[in-house]
Formats: C-alpha cells, structure tokens, sequence
C-alpha cells in the first residue's frame, strides 16, 4: 500500500529518477498556477537548463502530464496547461501536488462529495460478498482504532487501512482504485484536526466497527448507513476545522 500523501516522502525524493523529479517540479507549479491554465510551459532548451536534464527526459516528462490530462501539446504553439477539467482528479499525484500547494476547504469537500457517492454503496456489496478472512480483518483494523497512544498520523493511517479494506473486500477491484482519494479526504480531515484525544476521535472505532458489525449480519442497508455516518461525521470535522479557522482569522 502506497500512502504518498501520510508519508514525509524525503526518503523518496532522494531516490527519483530524473523523469519522476522533473515531472514532480512541473505538476506542482501547474496546480500552484505558477503556469496558469492556458499557458504555455516554457520551451525544451529552458526546461533543459533549468532541471539539468536531457531532451529525452523532456519529452517522457510531456508524456506524463499529458496522460494525467493536464498539458496538450501543439505543433509551432507549444505545450500548452489544459483546463482543470480534463485533469485526472483521480491520479494520486496531482491529489498530492494539491496537499503540497495547500488545499482549500472546497477541495476536501469536494473529496467527501466523491466518498459519499462510492464508499457506502461498497459497504452494501462488502456485506453481500464478505468471506471470514474480510470480516476478520475488517474487525482487527476497526479494533486497531481504539488503540491506546495513537497520534493523529498514526491513527488516520489506521483509518485509512480500514477504509481501503473495505474497498478490497467489495471484491470490485473498480473500487480500490479510488483508494489515493480515499486517502486524501482521510488525511485533509486529520492534519485540519487537534490531537484524536481532543477533537472527538475517540469514537472512531466504535463508529467502524458498526460498519463490522453490519457487515457480519449481511445487512447491506445497515452497512450503507454505516458507512454513511462515519464520512458525513468526517465531512463535519471538516467543516467545522474551517469555521474554527476563519473565527481565528476574522
């Protein structure tokens, strides 16, 4: 399991290839606007200078963006920064390149909005499809939850695994390709948070292991609901993180 945006990733910068470091750099100015949407990036001998790297690298680096949907290239115009529409929102690098730039209130919203539409119909096909070893590790990271000494990373991790968990016992594997969403939302929702002990955290297991409990009796509409509750009571921290901030700031 991948968790980019949990981890500090300094270990991993130092071993990038020249491509993964080049297009890291680009991605991150285009979702920070330093190349707005409808710019055109700069030309190869620039780029070239600036990161040190090859023409070739340029080129695999173009590639790259451009299946994310975030550049277009153009003969005699250039390479060109599309509209954030046809970005891939669901890529969990430019998810990522958002945390690096600072994300917004809407952004993590627009995170739970996702969640809401996916999480809970997968809970409902978890308790239609769950064999012993799901519903054992589902319960055991549940569990994991109420551990005592979490900090506020180690215990969205444990959240995390927990959701994405019920992404692989949906055995579709459509839905644990939207775990680097999952994460996000996860994540945003943690780091705008106090320390669990303090910010109303301390039900989380209890909370899950609802979702469990749904799970066992095949009750696909209580799993749902399960499963509902614990995102809405997520998008609520969020919400209430932001107020908090803008009473701060006023």
């Amino acid at each position: 399991m991948r968790n980019r945006l949990l981890e500090t990733r300094r270990t991993g910068r130092k071993t990038r290839t020249s491509h993964a470091q080049v297009v890291d750099e680009l991605g991150k100015a285009i979702v920070a606007g330093t190349y707005p949407v409808g710019s055109i990036l700069p030309g190869d001998v620039e780029l070239a200078q600036r990161f040190k790297v090859s023409r070739t690298v340029l080129r695999e680096t173009m590639k790259t963006l451009a299946a994310k949907g975030m550049v277009v290239a153009k003969a005699r115009v250039g390479t060109r920064v599309t509209e954030k529409t046809l970005w891939n929102m669901f890529d969990s690098e430019i998810i990522a390149w958002h945390f690096d730039h600072g994300v917004t209130e809407e952004f993590l919203l627009q995170l739970y909005d996702i969640r809401l539409a996916v999480e809970p119909f997968a809970a409902g096909l978890v308790a239609e499809r769950a064999n012993a070893d799901d519903i054992a590790t589902l319960r055991a990271l549940a569990l994991d939850m109420a551990a005592p000494g979490h900090t506020t990373e180690s215990l969205a991790l444990a959240d995390l695994k927990f959701h994405l968990a019920v992404a692989d016992a949906s055995h579709n594997p459509f839905m644990r390709t939207l775990g680097s969403l999952i994460e996000a939302a996860l994540v945003g929702m943690f780091r705008l948070s106090t320390p669990p002990s303090q910010n109303g955290f301390a039900n989380i297991a209890d909370t899950h292991m609802r979702i469990v409990d749904a799970i066992v009796a095949g009750d696909v509409a209580g799993a749902r609901k399960a499963m509902e509750d614990v995102i809405v009571e997520g998008r609520k921290h969020v919400r209430d993180a932001y107020a908090a901030f803008s009473e701060v700031s006023a």
